[in-house]
C-alpha cells in the first residue's frame, strides 16, 4: 500500500511533498528530526513454535476438560491410597494362600526365630542394666565399709 501511494504521488506531480515526506518516513522508519526510530523486538519465546504447539495443546485440554497436569483433591487421594492397600493386603493374602505347606513353616520358623533373637536382646539389656546398679551398690557398700572400719 505504502509503495502504491508513493507512486501515485510521483506520478501526480503535483507538489505535495508533504504526503511523500510522510510515506518515507514511515518506509524508513524516522522521526521528525530524522533519527531512525528503533524496530521493537521479537519475543524468542512467544515466537517459538514448540512453545506455540504447547500452548494450543493446553488450550485444547483445557476446553474438552481434560486435567493435564494430574492434580487430585485431597479426597481422591486418600481414596486411591486406601485401594492400593486394600490390593496390596489381597495380593499378599492370595500369596500366603497358595503358597506350599513347606513355605509356610519356614515363614513360622522364621518368625519364631525373630522373636527369640528379640527377646534375648531385651534380656540382655536387662541384666546389663541391673549388672551395672548391682556394682554400683557393691562399690558405695565397699565405702561405707571403710569409713565405718576408719572410725
Amino acid at each position: 500500500m505504502a509503495l502504491n501511494r508513493y507512486h501515485q504521488i510521483q506520478s501526480n506531480g503535483d507538489g505535495n511533498d508533504d504526503i511523500y515526506k510522510e510515506e518515507n518516513k514511515k518506509m524508513s522508519r524516522q522521526n521528525e528530526e530524522g533519527l531512525i526510530l528503533p524496530k521493537k523486538l521479537i519475543n524468542p519465546c512467544l515466537e517459538s513454535k514448540d512453545r506455540q504447539d504447547l500452548h494450543r495443546e493446553l488450550l485444547f485440554n483445557q476446553k474438552i476438560g481434560k486435567n493435564v497436569l494430574n492434580q487430585k483433591s485431597e479426597l481422591q487421594k486418600v481414596l486411591q491410597r486406601q485401594k492400593e492397600r486394600q490390593f496390596i493386603a489381597a495380593h499378599h493374602f492370595e500369596s500366603q494362600a497358595n503358597s506350599s505347606p513347606l513355605q509356610q513353616e519356614l515363614g513360622k520358623v522364621i518368625t519364631e526365630r525373630a522373636q527369640k533373637l528379640e527377646n534375648t536382646s531385651s534380656k540382655d539389656v536387662d541384666n546389663n542394666s541391673n549388672h551395672s546398679s548391682e556394682l554400683e551398690f557393691l562399690k558405695i557398700r565397699a565405702k561405707l565399709a571403710k569409713r565405718n572400719t576408719n572410725m
